[in-house]
């Protein structure tokens, strides 16, 4: 029983963490690359849909990005999307078959904002790995009738250790991520 709830725990919280390192990447570091766009959502007939299910975007240089959509159709929504996109900085051109994007050079200024950024993105996936943890908790709580207080005592421990790790995991990759940003 308590290893089934440290194994639930165990996957929810490496799941925010992935869930952070994704959302890391789509913060711009000065070099262009197709996971900025990753989370854009285009206006496709009414419907909210992700950029990489109409286009493909590939890099054209260090500091361009190409988006080719696959219906011509939705060029338009597709431009007006990114264009949409806050904290990317770009103006996308449209040539009639392809999407360009030109990321401008980064300001030292512009770097700390985005430091910013990836901290409070950081912040709010130690918020998601503790209200795992809290959940484990409750869930150990609830079979405090049927497992003795040492066996809970002890899982409440691990349960902290295991809590620590995921914490430190994703601080690790904010100090990457906060190198990357301000890397000149």
């Amino acid at each position: 029983m308590i290893d089934d709830i440290f194994a639930d725990v165990k996957d929810r919280m490496t799941k925010a963490v992935e869930s952070a390192k994704e959302s890391f990447a789509t913060v711009r570091t000065g070099r262009a690359n197709p996971s900025l766009l990753q989370g854009v959502q285009v206006d496709y007939y009414g419907t909210p849909t992700p950029l990489p299910q109409l286009a493909s975007v590939q890099n054209q240089d260090a500091r361009s990005l190409l988006v080719t959509p696959y219906d011509k159709g939705a060029m338009k929504d597709i431009e007006q999307a990114i264009r949409d996109m806050p904290n990317l900085g770009a103006n996308p051109s449209n040539d009639g078959n392809v999407i360009r994007l030109s990321l401008p050079e980064l300001t030292q200024e512009r770097r700390k904002d985005f430091v910013k950024i990836v901290k409070a993105k950081a912040e709010d996936a130690r918020v998601a790995v503790r209200n795992v943890r809290r959940h484990g908790k409750d869930e150990f709580d609830a079979l405090k009738s049927e497992v003795g207080e040492d066996e809970l005592a002890r899982a409440e421990k691990e349960l902290e250790t295991l809590t620590k790790q995921f914490i430190d995991q994703i601080d690790e990759a904010l100090k990457r991520k906060e190198a990357e940003l301000l890397e000149v």
